[in-house]
């Protein structure tokens, strides 16, 4: 599922360096420090969240608040916040494994 069109681009930030894309559709990518998680990727205007795992497994999942979002950024234990607060509670895809 994707809302790109042709013309789009994504704004990146990632590590406090941003790379410029067309306004209204951000994904912040940070890396995590994470023995589950290796980073996440999140779209402010269509709630996804993207979780890349320490695995090489990546997961969209839908309709995700950004408070959400925020809380797994914060959590001391990243897994541990996933299993709490997202695995379970949102409509995902598989994209990769």
């Amino acid at each position: 599922m994707s809302n790109l069109t042709g013309n789009t681009r994504i704004c990146f930030i990632t590590n406090n360096q941003t790379i410029t894309g067309t306004p209204g559709y951000y994904v912040r990518r940070l890396a995590m420090p994470s023995s589950v998680i290796r980073h996440i990727d999140y779209s402010e205007t269509s709630n996804i969240l993207k979780i890349t795992f320490q695995t090489g497994a990546v997961y969209t999942y839908y309709e995700v608040p950004e408070m959400v979002y925020i809380g797994l950024r914060k959590a001391r234990s990243k897994g541990k916040y996933f299993n709490a607060h997202i695995a379970g509670q949102y409509a995902f895809d598989k994209i990769s494994s």
